[in-house]
């Protein structure tokens, strides 16, 4: 989300209790006692692969959807009227009373933003300090800590016991105090990045304050693969150029000044066992010779009647801009030594193989961006998805008449070290004009063979889409809530969605917490379920991506039979049979399974010789050697 000014609203009603809801989720049978067509009864696996249709992708759509049923939806706080398909809500729980303060309308003091996680512990953002859940049991949160404390957004990232937080308003104090910092300069001010202990979670406790010139809007964990006792942060920051008087060193210069603090990323290096000696380390000058990209006029809603004279058509927003000068959000991948950097006017490709000099490899713009957000890589490492948050996260963005290309996901493809474009993705339900509503943080689904995405669209609700084939993603689930307020235009929703350890946790703006569970659809098998539920982590920040291993299990193998049947990758007999040899292999043990599971690897290897979908086959037999290789 971009930078909004505070306002004296309030929101429109308190969080109390639990939220109404009305739930239509779509499930399929799959049971043993099934009916084939001779009369009889159906094998456990072939009912099981009976309950996987052959699924012929969705069209794309062309336009926002009217008839879409999360299309008027009752407004309301605790009352909204409820869309939802494919997957549950689990719980949904109330942010913390000392966070329920002023809001609303463009207003976000007291709004929750983005999250991190670590173990059973959910560390909640929010523009006005932070929250600290246990989801150990997902149905019945607890929150454990709330701590006030002036961020002006409040990014979260979370490294063993320690906790960073991104500051930016100007009026944010090195006491935590929520007084302000009236005076232009001053030694109470704290814009940068904040760190605090939390290995007592009950007591957080702040152990630095790194300053920086532009504050943090956003920032990134980068750890140092060759020092375990190192972690870096990238720090993206979009307020102004605080006066040197204030903090030494800072220059508002040009883009070809040596020492202007405006067109850098600043690189912080934290030693582990010393937080409070964090320091500014590097600077990364990545926007150099970028030409000023083009951005789209105004969507039909937006545009004044009559063109303003001297000015272009659509209000002013189209035409030649300033290049970057900051990055809003960048997201590493280490596995693979790249960084995708969403950078306002542009999507940078980053080498980070020297974390304290990153290298801008390629930069990739598109006339149908308004301001690039975020980054998510696939899990391979061969695909981007880059966000564009046109309209900065607090207008209606996804209405009836607003390009469906327009404030959405564009996927791209990595060929030869190079991006190149795919398609679009965008929630497909028309929203009103009282719901703030554009692409937001999401990430990775784990289910082998796929990629899959779960994501904030805020007033938007949560959206899961596969993007495996990057010339034509397509929604698997989705969940939303009506407007807040019908009258007016509310700041609310999700902020992201994330899948973490078996659940979607979702951080709405103004409720509070939400987590989901996901269930078998014609595009999502209970296998594919089940194998992503096998991929546990210890710590996870979304904006550093970690590689997903998948451990040797039985569901693991069935998820790609499951995408076989689907797609008709594989002859119908040939799956029914791989079906059946897995159940024998299943029933084994020992030396018996490990022989099993040796042939049928060594068939897969020639079925891959004449299959439509080889590759995938090639995967499965991968996935059966690894279970050989895991039975003694």
């Amino acid at each position: 989300m971009r930078s909004a000014q505070f306002t004296g609203h309030r929101f429109t009603g308190r969080v109390a209790g639990t939220l109404v809801l009305g739930v239509a989720v779509l499930s399929l049978a799959a049971c043993a006692s099934a009916s084939s067509s001779s009369g009889g009864t159906l094998s456990p696996t072939a009912a099981a692969l009976a309950s996987v249709p052959v699924v012929t992708m969705p069209p794309m759509p062309r336009a926002m959807s009217m008839t879409d049923p999360r299309v008027g939806l009752r407004a309301g706080m605790t009352t909204a009227g409820v869309a939802v398909s494919n997957m549950v809500l689990v719980s949904h729980s109330s942010k913390s009373a000392q966070l329920d303060g002023d809001g609303g309308t463009r207003g976000l003091t007291f709004a929750n933003s983005d999250l991190a996680f670590r173990g059973n512990y959910v560390f909640q953002g929010n523009f006005s300090g932070f929250q600290i859940w246990d989801i150990a049991n997902p149905a019945s949160p607890v929150l454990r800590e709330t701590l006030v404390c002036g961020t002006g957004q409040g990014d979260p990232s979370i490294y063993g016991n320690l906790l960073f937080i991104s500051s930016e308003s100007t009026g944010d104090r090195v006491d935590c105090g929520t007084q302000g910092v009236p005076d232009r300069v001053s030694k109470d001010r704290m814009v940068g990045v904040r760190i605090f202990d939390i290995s007592d979670i009950a007591h957080p406790r702040k152990v630095a304050d790194v300053q920086t010139c532009r504050g943090s809007h956003t920032h990134t964990l980068v750890p140092d693969v060759n020092d375990k006792s190192i972690v870096y942060v990238y720090v993206s920051g979009s307020a102004g150029v605080r006066s040197s008087d204030e903090l030494p060193g800072c220059m508002d210069g040009p883009i070809d000044s040596a020492n202007t603090s405006r067109f850098r990323i600043e690189v912080i290096r934290v030693p582990l066992a010393h937080p409070e000696q964090a320091k500014i380390v590097g600077y990364a000058h990545i926007f150099q010779d970028l030409a000023a990209p083009t951005a789209h006029g105004a969507a039909p809603s937006d545009a004044p009647r009559t063109p303003p004279p001297g000015g272009p058509p659509g209000g002013g927003r189209g035409g030649p801009r300033g290049g970057p000068n900051q990055c809003h959000d960048i997201t590493v991948y280490p596995a693979v030594g790249l960084a995708g950097g969403a950078c306002g006017g542009y999507g940078l490709l980053l080498d980070i193989h020297d974390p304290v000099n990153p290298k801008r490899l390629q930069a990739v713009g598109d006339s149908n961006f308004a301001f690039w957000h975020s980054a998510t890589f696939n899990n391979d490492g061969t695909k981007v998805l880059f966000t564009d948050e046109w309209g900065g996260g607090t207008a209606p963005k996804c209405r009836a008449d607003d390009p469906i290309d327009w404030g959405a996901d564009a996927i791209f493809t990595l060929k030869d070290g190079r991006l190149v474009q795919g398609a679009y993705f965008k929630m497909p339900a028309a929203q009103t004009n009282m719901e703030n509503c554009v692409a937001h943080n999401g990430s990775l689904v784990p289910v082998p063979g796929r990629d899959i995405m779960v994501q904030g669209w805020y007033q938007g609700g949560l959206d899961v889409f596969d993007f495996t084939d990057a010339s034509h993603p397509y929604e698997i689930a989705y969940f939303d809530r009506g407007p807040v307020d019908s009258t007016k235009l509310v700041t609310a929703g999700f902020w992201a969605g994330y899948w973490y350890n078996g659940h979607i946790i979702g951080s709405e703006i103004a409720r509070g917490l939400d987590i989901f569970e996901l269930t078998p659809s014609p595009y999502l098998s209970q296998n594919e379920i089940d194998a992503a539920k096998l991929v546990m982590w210890d710590q996870f920040n979304p904006q550093n991506q970690p590689k997903i291993v998948w451990p040797a299990a039985f569901p693991v193998v069935r998820s790609y039979l499951d995408q076989l049947v689907r797609g008709q990758g594989l002859a119908t007999a040939r799956t029914q049979a791989i079906a059946s040899d897995l159940a024998r292999a299943e029933s084994m043990t020992g030396g018996k399974r490990k022989s099993a599971l040796h042939e049928l690897a060594e068939q897969l290897d020639n079925d891959a010789k004449s299959a439509a979908d080889a590759s995938r086959v090639r995967a499965m037999a991968s996935a059966v050697r690894d279970l050989e290789k895991a039975t003694r």
